[in-house]
């Protein structure tokens, strides 16, 4: 009597670790660090009877469109308009990177060479990264199109998006990169100090000495992951459309190793 038959093993498929899709998705996650730029300008604007204190200042006080009391603060920043279209540019970057960055190059951490199984674990966490990455970036969108100081919901609600998503995001990509990439570890810390400040500051309704501090420990380690991310998947791809030009060309190069 003949045994029952085994189940199909899954098939992997090596990921286009050299794709131009791929290569633009990863400068696009990258170029969230405009923020930073564009922050300090603002800040430098600051019109306000007090200076502007990074401490004690939220930071859509920045793209606050009128000057005067809001909730308690003197706001006054007449470059709003550079600020809010920096929170649109980074939430796009986001929404293009998770749009472009295919499931499987996630899962390998753009490792050239390397295969990947689909509808298992790390696909499905990859997959999981994407969505959460889209709605970070969909969430400082609305924060840039609906300032502060114009009465709506809608900004709360898209800077809740951007904290707790793009935390997340952070997280498990983290784990999924774990003995992928040297940087996965940086990239958990910033999504544990994101959602660590995020739960202190959903706790104490951001009554704490220093609240423009704690919304920074939000926000700049979903920033600064990100951009760490989309760095690790740049160089890789750099270097392997590198590899494959000087192969074309005829020229020996090294064989492909995991790098950073």
């Amino acid at each position: 009597m003949s045994a029952a038959p085994s189940a199909t093993p899954a098939v992997a498929f090596i990921p286009d670790t050299a794709s131009t899709r791929q290569y633009i998705g990863a400068w696009s996650v990258l170029s969230v660090l405009q923020y930073f730029a564009a922050e300090a300008a603002v800040i430098g604007a600051w019109a306000g009877p007090r200076a502007y204190d990074l401490r004690t200042g939220y930071i859509s006080d920045l793209g606050a469109l009128y000057c005067g009391i809001h909730d308690g603060r003197d706001v006054c920043s007449p470059l709003n308009w550079l600020m809010n279209i920096s929170f649109v540019v980074q939430g796009l970057g986001m929404l293009l990177g998770a749009l472009l960055l295919g499931s499987g190059l996630l899962c390998v951490a753009a490792r050239a060479g390397a295969g990947v199984e689909p509808r298992r674990r790390p696909w499905l966490a990859a997959v999981w990264v994407r969505l959460l990455t889209g709605t970070a970036g969909a969430g400082t969108v609305i924060v840039g199109l609906v300032p502060e100081d114009v009465g709506s919901g809608w900004h709360f609600a898209g800077a809740v998006m951007y904290f707790l998503a793009g935390a997340a995001a952070l997280l498990v990509l983290g784990i999924l990169w774990l003995r992928k990439s040297r940087m996965a570890w940086f990239i958990l810390v910033c999504g544990g100090v994101s959602l660590t400040a995020l739960v202190t500051g959903g706790v104490t309704g951001m009554d704490v000495p220093e609240p423009g501090t704690l919304e920074r420990l939000m926000a700049y380690p979903v920033t600064v992951g990100m951009a760490t991310a989309g760095l690790v998947i740049a160089q890789r791809v750099h270097r392997h459309r590198k590899q494959l030009r000087a192969a074309s060309a005829g020229v020996s190069q090294p064989p492909f190793s995991a790098g950073r």
